[in-house]
């Protein structure tokens, strides 16, 4: 593994937490040596990059082949999501912080997650919508990561994160565990709105885009309340390559 310069102040706060609180980089098991996105020392946390592969102009699916523009899924009519932006591929260290985050309560990894989402090139909207956890899944895991997010991702992009305007109204089946066609009818009418919407541009925010069944699902909601336009953003986008 290769040398990441880590600067003292941050290395010598690491060391003194380790003493108190040991901690291994959840990737590489090395001891932490870095605050900033804790417990993944600095070469792990180096290894996230974006994806610049070719993929599909609409929902991000990567693709194989740099002649593609579209996928299938997209090619079958118009989607209600008018594009979706990914940081990078739900693999290695990306994945393994976001499984942290969302599965072991490690919150602080929320502002350097955000952070790689608000670095790209997001479109102009007038509010951004966190996707929900039901009030249970809410509940379960004691904050929404897609919230914490989107607030650190929106921090300098002057656009105000709305929470709790989309809601998950009711318990659904893990979508990792469904097929395709099983996760399109696990989340429909899952969501609906507190209040309506007039005409606004809304940035739908989201950790991980697997099929793109539940931001579709969202997106027709918002649609349907009244926004104008839907863009989506996401961590990470899974991948069949």
């Amino acid at each position: 593994m290769r040398q990441v310069q880590v600067p003292t102040a941050d290395r010598i706060a690491a060391g003194l937490l380790n003493v108190l609180y040991p901690s291994k980089c959840p990737h590489c098991e090395r001891p932490t040596d870095t605050f900033r996105h804790s417990p993944f020392c600095a070469a792990c946390w180096a290894q996230i990059k974006p994806y610049q592969g070719p993929a599909c102009g609409i929902c991000a699916e990567p693709f194989n082949s740099p002649h593609a523009h579209t996928c299938g899924r997209c090619l079958t009519g118009p989607q209600p999501m008018s594009q979706v932006l990914s940081f990078g591929i739900y693999a290695g260290a990306l994945k393994a912080a976001i499984h942290q985050l969302k599965y072991f309560s490690a919150r602080r990894l929320a502002r350097p997650l955000g952070a790689l989402l608000g670095g790209l090139d997001l479109p102009a909207a007038d509010i951004a919508v966190p996707v929900p956890l039901s009030p249970r899944g809410l509940r379960q895991r004691g904050f929404n990561q897609t919230h914490l997010i989107g607030r650190a991702a929106c921090a300098t992009l002057g656009v105000p994160v709305v929470p709790g305007l989309l809601v998950k109204m009711k318990d659904t089946l893990p979508q990792a565990r469904l097929t395709s066609k099983e996760r399109i009818k696990n989340v429909r009418g899952a969501f609906g709105l507190r209040s309506k919407l007039d005409g606004q541009r809304v940035l739908l925010i989201d950790d991980v885009v697997t099929t793109g069944a539940t931001v579709r699902e969202c997106a027709r909601t918002l649609l349907k309340a009244g926004a104008a336009e839907v863009a989506v953003a996401c961590v990470a986008r899974a991948s069949s390559l």
